[in-house]
């Protein structure tokens, strides 16, 4: 009976220890997020621009510089938007649509981007500041550093490309 409470307080002590250890997925998002945040790229929790977002969602963000801000748009994952709102390819949906048309080469390589993100990437954004992945992080380090040219790519054909030009301007 002894060995038994014994046995009993032990687990006691160490079933905290063992919440405190993190899980597997735990460790995988910290090395994702580290090897983002070297890439120069800003990691946030934040409500998603979604109709009826579910709580916060990671962001990482691709600066534009101060001085060439970006078009204004956002891409939503079919699954996540409205059958009434506009098709830009099968399997993404305009919920803001840029003001003035993308450049075919821009254009060319926001569809190969969106073609290879994960299905919990569910929202592509741009704003004057920065072009933003809002995703559930299912991406090892290695898998997401296969994404980071393109996302470089196209941030650089976004970049001084402001919806309307005059009203970006910074002092």
């Amino acid at each position: 009976m002894n060995w038994l409470i014994i046995v009993f307080l032990l687990m006691l002590v160490i079933s905290p220890v063992m919440w405190l250890k993190p899980s597997p997925r735990q460790k995988r998002v910290a090395r994702l997020r580290e090897a983002a945040i070297r890439a120069g790229i800003k990691v946030r929790q934040e409500k998603p621009p979604l109709y009826k977002p579910l709580g916060q969602m990671t962001s990482y963000r691709w600066r534009y510089p101060s001085a060439q801000p970006g078009p204004r748009f956002v891409l939503v994952r079919s699954a996540e938007a409205s059958e009434a709102l506009k098709e830009y390819r099968p399997g993404w949906r305009w919920r803001i649509e840029p003001l003035r048309r993308l450049p075919d080469e821009v254009e060319r390589r926001l569809e190969t981007l969106l073609s290879r993100l994960p299905h919990d990437a569910l929202v592509i954004e741009s704003d004057q500041d920065a072009l933003t992945l809002w995703w559930y992080e299912s991406q090892s380090a290695d898998r997401f550093a296969s994404y980071l040219d393109d996302f470089e790519r196209l941030r650089q054909g976004l970049t001084g490309r402001p919806d309307t030009p005059n009203s970006y301007a910074r002092h």
